[in-house]
């Protein structure tokens, strides 16, 4: 093999080979390649939610990747009435955005979530994790009873842990669910500071170092957390009879969805207050 690198210094693998071999190899890929999205297909086909990459990975060839697999299968079901669509590390079939509204049905008039609730799931998607103390603290009031119930009985909401501070309060985060209702492939997706000046959203000169969270909705704990107990059943200690009852409540009457734009306008809010609240802080230090 030396002698004949040195004799054919500009040859390369598939050109010391006939091209009936590399008619060949090619195929092969290809056929690999088909086997695979047929594999990814059924097993997405196979259940109604997300599936991450790394179980989808386990079940193909050991020598297959994964990410050109879901790309190629993506790019195969764009325009269609079904698209693969990807939430955080996870993968799931959906129906088509613009055909959404074939598959509605007419039902009584759903009652929207409160705005106390859109303000604290706002929070919760930038400041992750984050207590309760620390949500009351950036909207600079107190939670009414019911709302984070609400939001964890959507689904949306989710408990991480417990705080390492006294008291050890629980902290609390985004779920896929989250990601995959307001159609964001990544938590990082939400709106930073310059899209929404370029919505429109702000008007006039910002404070000097102001900002807006980089969200951040890893599985992982942080340093200032600790994991929740097996046994979480005081975790809802606080929470009364009649919290409780308002929640079910208020998920059975359903909740709307909400646009995009008044997403964007609420985290612009939601970062005026913060910035609101840290100004007047320094001023009474």
């Amino acid at each position: 093999m030396a002698e004949i690198a040195v004799l054919y210094p500009q040859q390369t693998p598939r050109e010391a080979g006939s091209a009936e071999e590399a008619a060949v190899q090619d195929n092969l890929l290809e056929v690999n390649l088909h086997e695979a999205k047929r594999i990814v297909e059924a097993l997405l086909f196979a259940t109604a939610d997300p599936v991450d990459e790394t179980e989808l990975a386990r079940r193909l060839p050991e020598s297959t990747k994964i990410k050109p697999v879901l790309e190629a299968l993506r790019a195969d079901y764009a325009g269609r009435g079904i698209n693969l669509v990807r939430v955080g590390p996870k993968w799931i079939f959906r129906t088509a955005a613009d055909l959404g509204w074939l598959l509605s049905r007419e039902t009584s008039e759903q009652k929207k979530l409160s705005r106390a609730a859109l303000e604290t799931l706002a929070i919760v998607a930038y400041h992750q994790p984050v207590t309760r103390a620390e949500i009351e603290d950036i909207r600079g009031v107190t939670i009414s009873k019911g709302t984070m119930d609400v939001l964890i009985e959507t689904g949306w909401v989710r408990l991480r842990g417990r705080r390492k501070a006294p008291g050890r309060p629980v902290t609390y985060g985004t779920t896929d669910n989250f990601l995959l209702h307001f159609g964001l492939e990544t938590i990082t997706d939400l709106p930073g500071l310059e899209e929404l000046k370029g919505a429109g959203l702000f008007d006039g000169r910002l404070p000097a170092g102001f900002g807006v969270p980089t969200p951040n909705d890893s599985p992982e704990l942080t340093e200032t957390e600790d994991p929740l107990e097996a046994d979480a059943s005081d975790l809802f200690g606080e929470v009364s009879d009649e919290a409780q009852a308002e929640a079910a409540a208020a998920v059975d009457a359903a909740v709307e969805a909400v646009t995009d734009a008044e997403a964007l306008e609420l985290a612009a809010e939601l970062a005026a207050e913060a910035e609101s609240i840290a100004l007047s802080e320094d001023e009474t230090l």
